[in-house]
């Protein structure tokens, strides 16, 4: 039988060909749309029994101790059952794990390029700490890899010379296309970046929602001339403003605001498969050369989309403000809405600059002006609330057609922008309010306060350019504000926002409310986003609910439920940041990979023991600059500082530093650039600092080298 090919050896046991073992080494990969783990043999032959297949692994509600408890990049053994009859696209085996052989063995991924021989290759890295690292690939194991495809590798044996050997074993897609960069991101994050046909059939099969349908019948506000108010490339508008003065005699000098949100919860019910891949994806994911969408271009360019002169579903909040700019009631709105516009932000603000467009020009009157007035009264309770306003200049990448860098230019910002943030703000808190009032969980987005460690690290720096920080206080926004101010146009502006802006913790979603220090507001949900933001779409079904706005609303969702959603889009959210963060990095190294040589003014961003990283003025561009590379004296990293000080010299190069710096060398791939520094750096008075100790036998032991009088270490 086995010379018929009925059955084949592995191991000491005989089994069928293509069918797994009852026991086989897997790879936990992902998660499926409920978020069950889904593993893959590490062993098999797609040449010959197609696709790899997937397993399902079937983890117990209660865990008993000593369990093992898998992740995503574990190696484990599994127990494998084979599926009798699965769903359509459904993994056709189910396991349970036995034991966890490595703990999140993340792939590695590289692009392969074949060898001047033709045979075999070699895998450049494509993360920065991998940079130099090659990996050898012989050609039996190259997996019919070509040259410029981006593969993920398991690496075989290290050797003390030579270069380690690895073999490809999956083959993600060729990066020599316009779009490759992004590509690589979406694939480094595990980003799902096509949707389930399923998923898109259900996409399809949705129709335009009318004015009253399912048994509710929405408000018709179709005559309110609602603008939308967006960058001038944006595809999907999920939110409009409209405003007039209130003329209520309780509200002299008061305004009326209306702020009109996409209704997706009319077409994305709970438990659908839109509902889940939107849960699984998070959010949207934008790229400078494409946009990762968190629903079907159905949904989100096309129904959900408040586009001008179309009927549009929306849940729209009324608020009522006073003469000084504080929020005096609202009310929700289940309503059938039609854009009277679609502005960019560069339309608007012309308009209120007295220059408005064949657009604008019959909407000043009916809608601007009353924007422009109400948003100026808006902010006299913003500064009186005085949340945190840090200067933190956001860059934009231009592409050419071809998918490289055209330019790199920071967009100004206007008085437009600054009101549809206010406006967004206000309705997100009246969401949050409604919610609590009538009792109904929800997910908050919260920022916590600085941590105790991070406030005293920045109360040591600040002592070092005179700005006092009582250490063990209770800080607020309106303290860091106070310090932003002392250090505006002075040499210590940027660093100090740098400084600042690390002092914070990271917002997340929870279904615990403990505040958003940020904004200094006491509860805050999102609202005003849901076609790319799925925290936003449970706020929208929980306020369908608790007001009995007709179809739509959530379920019965307890608070652990809510907690473990939460979560899941909080590191979604986590993890669009960074391939948002890890593409520009390439897109700019690609963009200067023809400079090398090069001189750039820039400025320190960031310090440590092994060097400095610095930022680009012009482009933005973040490089790193080895501390063995600075002089010929040993650099000592000190903490309190935020420097490198010279041993012997004293010379020193600080955060927030202007320096000059020269391109040596850059990993386009990996978005990673080496620097030389030209600058002399500045002379710090040391005498006091507290610093570490450097160890033994550096700097040559040197008493010549030794740190100046006064400086004393600190072990770590």
């Amino acid at each position: 039988m086995r010379d018929e090919g009925a059955v084949e050896k592995r191991g000491k046991a005989l089994v069928k060909p293509g069918v797994l073992p009852p026991v086989v080494l897997c790879d936990v990969t992902g998660r499926d749309l409920d978020g069950e783990l889904i593993a893959r043999p590490v062993e098999w032959d797609t040449s010959q029994f197609g696709p790899t297949p997937r397993i399902l692994l079937h983890m117990p509600k209660r865990q008993k101790p000593g369990m093992p408890v898998p992740g995503v990049g574990d190696r484990a053994l599994v127990r494998t059952e084979r599926e009798r009859d699965p769903e359509p696209n459904a993994p056709a085996y189910t396991g349970r794990v036995i034991k966890l052989l490595t703990r999140q063995k993340s792939r590695v991924l590289g692009v392969f390029r074949v060898n001047s021989r033709g045979t075999g290759g070699r895998i450049e890295p494509i993360e920065r700490k991998q940079v130099g690292r090659e990996l050898a690939v012989a050609e039996a194991d190259r997996c019919e890899a070509r040259d410029g495809d981006l593969v993920a590798v398991d690496i075989l044996r290290t050797r003390l010379a030579g270069l380690p050997t690895a073999r490809v074993r999956e083959i993600i897609g060729a990066v020599g296309t316009e779009k490759a960069v992004s590509q690589i991101a979406i694939a480094t994050h595990d980003l799902p970046d096509a949707f389930r046909p399923e998923t898109i059939a259900e996409a399809e099969k949705a129709r335009e929602t009318k004015i009253e349908a399912e048994g509710f019948r929405r408000e018709d506000w179709r005559s309110v001339p609602l603008v939308t108010i967006d960058p001038p490339d944006a595809k999907d508008h999920d939110d409009a403003v409209f405003a007039e003065p209130d003329d209520a005699k309780d509200n002299e000098g008061g305004h009326v605001v209306t702020v009109g949100i996409a209704d997706v919860s009319c077409y994305v019910r709970p438990h659908s498969q839109l509902d889940r891949e939107a849960l699984a994806r998070g959010n949207s994911v934008y790229f400078p050369d494409r946009v990762v969408p968190m629903l079907p271009e159905r949904i989100s360019n096309d129904l959900c989309s408040l586009r001008p002169d179309e009927d549009r579903p929306a849940l729209a909040v009324r608020m009522r403000i006073d003469k000084h700019g504080k929020k005096i009631g609202h009310t929700f709105h289940r309503v059938m809405m039609r854009s009277a516009a679609k502005l960019s932000y560069q339309q608007a603000q012309q308009a209120w600059d007295g220059k408005p467009d064949a657009t604008c020009a019959p909407l000043m009157q009916s809608a601007l002006d009353p924007l422009l007035a109400a948003y100026r009264t808006a902010t006299l309770a913003r500064e009186k609330r005085a949340p945190l306003d840090l200067d933190l200049p956001e860059r934009k990448i231009r592409l050419k057609e071809d998918g490289t860098v055209d330019r790199v230019e920071i967009p100004p910002r206007l008085e437009a922008h600054r009101l549809i943030e206010e406006f967004m703000i206000l309705a997100n808190v009246a969401a949050a309010e409604t919610l609590e009032e009538q009792r109904q969980h929800l997910i908050y987005r919260a920022h916590d306060e600085p941590s105790v460690e991070k406030l005293n690290a920045l109360s040591e720096f600040l002592a070092t350019i005179g700005v006092r920080l009582a250490k063990g206080q209770t800080m607020r926004a309106k303290q860091f504000n106070e310090i932003l101010a002392r250090v505006r146009d002075t040499e210590h502006e940027h660093v100090v926002n740098e400084v600042v802006l690390r002092s914070q913790a990271q917002a997340e979603y929870t279904a615990q409310n403990y505040g958003h220090f940020g904004l200094n507001l006491r509860r805050y949900a999102h609202f005003t986003s849901p076609i790319r933001r799925y925290a936003d779409l449970v706020v929208h079904r929980a306020l369908v609910r608790a007001l009995h706005l007709g179809p739509g609303g959530l379920p019965d969702t307890g608070l652990d439920e809510l907690a473990e959603i939460a979560a899941r889009i909080s590191a979604a959210e986590r993890r669009a940041m960074a391939a948002e963060r890890e593409t520009i990095d390439r897109l700019i190294a690609g963009f200067l990979a023809d400079q090398i040589g090069a001189s750039f003014t820039a400025r320190v961003s960031g310090v440590t023991r092994s060097g400095l990283f610095v930022k680009l003025a012009e482009t933005g561009a973040d490089g790193f600059v080895p501390a063995s590379t600075i002089g010929d004296e040993y650099f000592r990293h000190d903490e309190a500082h935020a420097a490198l000080i010279g041993s012997r010299s004293g010379r020193a190069y600080r955060l927030g530093d202007n320096v000059d710096v020269r391109l040596l060398e850059v990993a386009p791939l990996a978005g990673a650039m080496r620097f030389e520094i030209l600058s002399e750096g500045r002379t710090m008075r040391t005498s006091g600092i507290r610093g570490r100790k450097a160890k033994p036998g550096r700097d040559n032991a040197s008493s010549s080298r030794k740190g100046p009088k006064g400086y004393k270490g600190r072990r770590k």
